[in-house]
């Protein structure tokens, strides 16, 4: 995930929470970095001063309310908020990893087997939701995050009970994303059932195995015409064979025809049984393929500085003291790792591994070890005993993320363009 630094307009704390950098925005608010007193990441969502009023408080806090219902493990938990702050606010778990529609974009479109299993796991969390009665009515591809324990759903900001036919939205106002949206939510009707969180799923399949949405234009009217329109077929170019008939059925025009989540489930389940892996075996290569470079928060936080330690005394004449080497920097403690694209997936990606002698289930074998760079020196590490600094005083590296936020702002002050 992309971390820019904090402008010179950007809030250093809220909550608590030290900002560390931006990870987002939208059109109504600004998603940073922060790190609780405890060394917690958080993603903090604040709402924009241009756009606070009453109605946007009343949908913040309406948001919040909703998160606080949520559970599960495909949903990132809500960690805190402030919805009545002069600047409302509310932090959740931070995902390290690219959302789906960076991903295809960067690396391309995801093979079969995991699109398949991409399914699998957001429709269970969807699923979970709608057991708590709410409908997400946003899931789109920038809202799957990719994180390294799997996909997780984001932003629930315009989520509702599902029985609720009041909406805070105008008369007449739709509220969504158009090309994710099925017919009858374009159609501003109300109540919406859990068919319209089936519809955005399978147009997020669609876009994860083709780069693509179901309907595509440059002009939203148009985009509202195609989607409400039931002569006007989903496009369902690029996708696998085996993947059309599940996908053209989640995308049906007509809410009833489309399967229930614990249907693509088992659907998804039998594709991937169907290409010889396990569901387990599946997951894991999602993770594996997807997983983003770890971008630890240290990197964010300045070198520690050099420290001076006593020499052991045994073994030497002359007591003193020695300079231990300096910290290695961020650049230098951390390996650079390849691309994660089409280019990267392994050549039996599709196909089932095959089983290790002497073990019976192939999803059992142990995972293999990570790649070693020959080239790379370790990093050089205080004597035993030196006393650590550069993280000292709160708990946490606040003071020094205090101290690097702040040198961030000024080297985005001098290139900022506003």
């Amino acid at each position: 995930m992309h971390i820019a630094p904090l402008s010179p307009h950007d809030p250093t704390e809220l909550g608590g929470y030290e900002l560390l950098g931006r990870i987002g925005h939208g059109g109504m608010g600004q998603v940073y970095l922060g790190e609780s007193p405890g060394g917690e990441p958080a993603a903090v969502k604040v709402i924009k001063p241009s756009v606070v009023d009453s109605e946007t408080r009343q949908r913040f806090a309406q948001e919040v309310e909703i998160l606080k219902t949520i559970w599960g493990a495909r949903i990132a938990a809500l960690l805190d908020a402030d919805p009545e702050a002069d600047r409302p606010w509310l932090a959740t778990e931070y995902i390290e990893g690219l959302d789906l529609s960076r991903h295809v974009t960067s690396h391309g479109p995801l093979p079969s087997l995991l699109t398949t299993s991409l399914g699998a796991t957001l429709a269970e969390g969807l699923a979970t939701v709608h057991k708590q009665g709410l409908l997400h009515r946003d899931l789109k591809p920038a809202n799957v995050l990719l994180g390294p324990n799997g996909p997780k759903i984001i932003d629930f900001g315009l989520a509702v009970f599902a029985e609720s036919s009041v909406s805070l939205t105008a008369p007449n106002t739709v509220v969504g994303t158009p090309s994710c949206m099925p017919p009858e939510q374009a159609n501003g009707e109300k109540p919406l059932t859990p068919a319209v969180d089936v519809y955005a799923l399978g147009a997020v399949l669609l876009f994860a195995a083709s780069g693509h949405l179901p309907y595509q234009a440059a002009n939203i009217h148009v985009l509202f015409h195609q989607v409400t329109d039931p002569t006007k077929a989903p496009d369902l170019s690029g996708v696998p064979d085996e993947l059309v008939p599940l996908l053209g059925a989640m995308l049906s025009h007509r809410a009833q025809d489309r399967p229930a989540l614990d249907e693509v489930v088992k659907q998804c389940r039998a594709l991937i049984e169907a290409q010889g892996f396990k569901v387990a075996q599946a997951r894991r290569r999602l993770t594996s393929h997807t997983a983003a470079p770890t971008q630890l928060l240290d990197g964010l936080l300045p070198p520690a500085e050099a420290v001076t330690v006593p020499l052991s005394p045994v073994g030497e004449a002359n007591a003193g003291t020695a300079t231990a080497p300096p910290m290695a920097t961020w650049a230098e403690t951390t390996r650079v790792l390849p691309p994660t694209g089409p280019e990267r997936t392994p050549t039996l990606i599709d196909s089932p591994e095959p089983a290790t002698p002497g073990t019976t289930d192939p999803a059992q074998a142990p995972p293999p070890e990570p790649p070693v760079d020959s080239d790379q020196a370790p990093s050089p590490l205080p004597a035993p005993g030196a006393p650590a600094k550069g993280r000292s005083g709160r708990p946490g590296p606040s003071a020094q993320a205090r101290i690097t936020a702040q040198r961030l702002r000024e080297v985005y002050a001098a290139g900022a363009t506003f």
